[in-house]
């Protein structure tokens, strides 16, 4: 067997670890990785046009999946551009790999042309981040790489000259010996004691999930029942627990919504189940606080802990419920639960009025309407602002769908191209990007990758001409929104020229219409939904400094969105709640 090149092992070795494509912009410091890929069976170069863009799809794919994604860049600004959506992986915990191409390695050191220093400058952004400077590093500092992606479920980056890529390694690829599934953490026998004698000894259990339970819905739905605990929920937990959830009352956090903090403030024992919630005005101060989380760096960093447990949910539910003692009353629970109804009912009472014939049409309107428009096991990319407001209180999660977004990272521009590596993960998956105009249109030169490639994503653009989040948070400072605002742009137009389909509503009554023709269409479309700008959110809970600056700026603003279908899902468990 001939002796391959170093670009060659990388591709072959990436192959092996699962990757079906990489993501990226192409240059001359990349050529030689950019041929082995051309020349490989089972790897395909998705051509972007952006390399934010490539990071960002390479994360949503990681996410999806918990595998490993790959994207590239050239040397200098082209792997520069990475670093966003790389910040974004791996504060998201995506196993994703990247390429950061390097000058001339005889260059390195010299303030040559496009010089920087990816081994270093990527360090703060990765598990892992390394130079190839000779071919004897190889394949043992890529395995390395991947190996820190995958088991530590982040972001590791190689750096590569281009000379250095065509030249011939010395070793044949091994095998690749990669950790596959998550380990199943338990804690240990004197965490669980005293976690079943604090329990047993609380009158009111409060249960807040974060995106740590994902794959235990059943395991807190039993431990919930057991001991008559309200059950709420952080942004990245609502997928994974909304869903037939009888004990539900909300989400706490600054788009909050329900019965949530009350059931959090009001209970005297509160379990953290997997979350690393960073809101810590929102945990309350003075209630016996438990957290369980599989990584023992977390535990304790936002708040103070009456014990730390490190171990998975799941598992460590498993040992707990059989553990502590079924308690007989339901009496706070079904407080919560009735409160968590009326809390919704008021939220909705504001957009349920004459909704269908008021002009600038309501974003909130649209999210409850494309809510139950989309498939069931639809995959939604929400762009950081309003958009992440109106998809946190309308999407209704069912175990099926996904919700992604840049949650941790809090970046602009990442529906478009998180869109982009899930429909590129499955092109017959209903894909949808809820984007603000403002986001959109950061990094709109990536939409001609979807008609380059015919990906069949529907882009929702929620345009209110400004950077909504940033008029609310000003206005909550005491001061008058300035340059947030946007000339009025038909995206519909813009979409048309490119060669997809693209769909103006300026009407509450074409809404519908529009989205189901826009489903309907086979290949790229954009529904362009012209919102109003007033429509602004704040928490369920802000100090009277907040509100004071609110009121002097606000004359006409909204302060609460709705909350779609989980009004009448909060009703029906209020109906489960058993009568004397």
């Amino acid at each position: 067997m001939a002796k391959q090149t170093i670009a060659e092992q990388y591709v072959d070795l990436i192959a092996r670890a699962g990757v079906r494509r990489v993501y990226g912009v192409v240059g001359d410091s990349l050529n030689p990785v950019v041929d082995a890929v051309r020349r490989h069976e089972a790897v395909e170069w998705v051509q972007v046009r952006h390399e934010e863009v490539a990071a960002f799809a390479a994360g949503a794919e990681a996410q999806l999946t918990g595998r490993l994604a790959a994207c590239a860049g050239s040397c200098g600004p082209g792997n520069l551009h990475l670093i966003n959506g790389l910040y974004d992986a791996h504060r998201s915990m995506a196993p994703v790999l990247a390429l950061a191409a390097q000058i001339p390695s005889g260059q390195i050191g010299t303030g040559y042309f496009q010089e920087t220093h990816p081994d270093r400058l990527f360090a703060e952004c990765s598990h892992y981040s390394e130079l190839i400077s000779s071919p004897h590093q190889m394949p043992r500092v890529v395995q390395t790489a991947i190996q820190h992606a995958v088991g530590r479920r982040g972001v590791s980056v190689v750096a590569l000259s281009g000379d250095t890529a065509g030249e011939h390694t010395p070793d044949a690829a091994p095998e690749l010996t990669l950790p596959l599934d998550l380990p199943a953490i338990r804690p240990g026998d004197r965490e669980l004691a005293r976690l079943t004698e604090l329990v047993d000894s609380a009158e009111r259990v409060m249960v807040f999930c974060g995106r740590g339970v994902a794959g235990a819905h059943a395991e807190v739905m039993a431990f919930a029942e057991k001991v008559k605990a309200p059950v709420g929920h952080a942004l990245r937990g609502k997928e994974h627990i909304q869903y037939d959830n009888p004990y539900d009352v909300g989400m706490s956090g600054l788009l909050g919504y329900g019965a949530a903090y009350e059931a959090m403030h009001e209970a005297d024992l509160l379990l953290l189940l997997g979350t690393d919630f960073p809101y810590t005005e929102f945990l309350p101060r003075h209630v016996r606080t438990v957290q369980v989380d599989v990584q023992p760096e977390r535990l304790g960093r936002r708040t103070q802990l009456d014990l730390a447990v490190w171990g998975d949910v799941g598992e460590t539910l498993r040992c707990l419920t059989p553990a502590v003692r079924e308690k007989q009353s339901r009496r706070f629970l079904d407080r919560m639960l009735e409160r968590h109804v009326r809390a919704l009912e008021g939220a909705v009472h504001a957009y349920t009025h004459d909704v269908e014939k008021q002009t600038p049409i309501h974003p909130e309107f649209v999210a409850s309407v494309l809510d139950e428009e989309a498939a069931a096991d639809a995959v939604f990319t929400v762009d950081t602002g309003m958009c992440c407001v109106w998809a946190a209180r309308y999407l209704t999660p069912n175990g099926r769908r996904r919700i992604l977004g840049s949650f941790v990272h809090g970046s602009m521009a990442n529906a478009l191209p998180q869109a982009i590596g899930a429909q590129f993960l499955d092109r017959g998956r209903q894909v949808v990007s809820l984007s603000g105009d403002g986001g959109f249109s950061m990094l709109m030169g990536d939409f001609l990758t979807l008609v380059q490639y015919g990906l069949p994503v529907k882009v929702v653009v929620f345009n209110n001409s400004s950077l909504g989040m940033v008029d609310l948070e000003m206005m909550v400072d005491g001061l008058p929104p300035h340059a947030t605002s946007y000339p009025h742009t038909d995206y519909a137009a813009i979409a048309t020229a490119a060669g997809a389909r693209g769909i103006r509503v300026e009407r509450p009554a074409d809404v519908r219409g529009a989205l189901r023709e826009a489903f309907a269409h086979d290949g790229p479309a954009l529904v362009d939904v012209v919102t109003d700008p007033a429509a602004l959110a704040v928490p369920p809970k802000i100090t009277a400094e907040q509100v004071s600056g609110f009121a002097l700026s606000a004359s006409r603003t909204v302060l609460s969105g709705g909350v779609g279908r989980m009004v009448h899902l909060a009703r029906a468990n209020l109906r489960n709640i058993p009568r004397p």
